[in-house]
């Protein structure tokens, strides 16, 4: 089966095309590897399915009509299409709305036509969002409660996309399924999402923003759940229902809990060993109080079932995150937590701004000497350019601080999973 991933180098995509591709399928990858946050995050995503028989890479915009069309005439034995692709954020959205019509709109359309118009197409598959329960009160949130009070643009785009997709399979029998995906993280995750800011946050000693003052809840999701959900979706295309309703269904992937803001800190806290610094803030602008999936339609269908709890998920994210801090065998996670080992990985590692870190390396060398085998916190801190120091200049790449953009991308976390 040939299946066309739009967001290949993204988040939720990378893990996709890896269950995917291990399963045997061949995946053919679209993406254009934007600047919304660090592309060398992306660009090593990319490699490590370059690796991986079965998968070819397309660097095209969604929104670009001529592009997508060449692609799909290339591959004319695309049976399936998951579509990932999608400008994210909703506090983004405030400062570049054009972004997100042109991504999540004429980029939904642009693949609605492109699917239409392939003869051996059985199921487009689209990822939705839990931010089109805008300003519900009513948890937790089912596909049947209402979805017409969005509180951002970025929501507002993808209850957009429903309708739209409704629409073409309404027209043209086209079966599809949305994906309403609650708050993901995990290994390989983006760098402008809560696990890696309140990770980064507490290694490094700084303050994490609660705001509403942390009277907020999330259902927050682990990746590896997420795409077993997107892949049961994926094997089960809707039936048509002719004069019923046409082949078009929407779920829920979540897990299922509402978890307390400072709950999730905690967990965070326990896993780094070092306690966080909070600090008090009023409520955002877009944002909402509370988010829960009650997935039982997801759970009848789809026979999904989330399995990673935050006490489970939380753990394995910052396992990863030291690894990536060790290098790419991940010397560090290893037993003893070798400082030396995140030293001498940090050292051939690039800055953002350019340079090496080898000056860094040297001065973490000096402060964490002082420290157990097993503190690596302030080495982290101080020798890895993901996490702010003095060896991190803040610069701009346009949307956001380099310092928050600057992951490792040349480390491979050892503890990444992969469904």
């Amino acid at each position: 089966m040939t299946i066309l991933l739009t967001g290949a180098a993204g988040f939720i995509g990378y893990h996709t095309a890896q269950a995917l591709l291990a399963r045997g399928e061949t995946v053919v990858g679209v993406d254009n590897v934007n600047a919304y946050y660090d592309v060398r995050l992306k660009e090593a995503r990319l490699a490590q399915l370059a690796s991986r028989p079965g998968f070819s890479f397309h660097k095209a915009d969604i929104g670009d009509r001529p592009a997508i069309e060449a692609i799909v005439a290339r591959h004319p034995e695309i049976t399936r299409i998951v579509h990932l692709a999608a400008q994210a954020g909703v506090r983004h959205s405030l400062v570049d709305p054009y972004s997100y019509v042109q991504s999540n709109l004429m980029g939904q359309v642009v693949l609605l036509e492109a699917a239409r118009h392939l003869k051996t197409l059985d199921h487009f598959v689209y990822a939705s969002s839990s931010s089109v329960y805008g300003d519900n009160k009513t948890l937790p949130f089912a596909i049947d409660d209402k979805t017409d009070t969005p509180l951002s643009l970025y929501g507002a785009t993808k209850k957009a996309d429903e309708l739209m997709t409704y629409a073409y399979t309404h027209l043209f029998r086209l079966p599809a399924t949305g994906l309403r995906f609650f708050t993901v993280y995990g290994p390989w995750g983006r760098p402008d999402m809560a696990a890696y800011l309140f990770t980064r946050a507490i290694f490094a000693g700084e303050p994490i923003k609660l705001f509403n003052a942390g009277n907020m809840r999330r259902d927050f999701t682990y990746v590896d759940d997420i795409v077993r959900g997107v892949v049961a979706a994926l094997d089960r295309p809707p039936a048509d229902g002719g004069a019923e309703g046409p082949p078009h269904r929407v779920y829920n992937l979540g897990n299922s809990r509402a978890e307390e803001l400072r709950d999730f800190i905690a967990a965070i806290e326990r896993a780094t060993n070092k306690k966080a610094i909070l600090v008090e803030e009023p409520m955002q602008a877009g944002d909402v109080r509370a988010t829960w999936a009650d997935v039982s339609a997801s759970e009848r269908d789809l026979g999904f079932k989330p399995s990673t709890s935050i006490d489970v998920g939380i753990p394995n994210f910052v396992a990863s995150v030291v690894n990536l801090a060790a290098g790419p065998r991940g010397e560090a996670a290893k037993s003893s937590y070798s400082i030396s080992a995140i030293r001498r990985a940090a050292s051939s590692l690039p800055l953002a701004t350019g340079g090496s870190l080898r000056g860094c390396a040297h001065r973490a060398s000096r402060s964490s000497a002082r420290s157990p085998a097993h503190k690596v916190s302030r080495a982290i801190s101080r020798a890895v350019p993901f996490w702010p120091s003095q060896c991190t200049r803040y610069g701009s790449s346009g949307q956001m601080p380099r310092a928050t953009n600057s992951v490792g991308v040349l480390w491979q976390p050892a503890s990444a999973t992969v469904p």
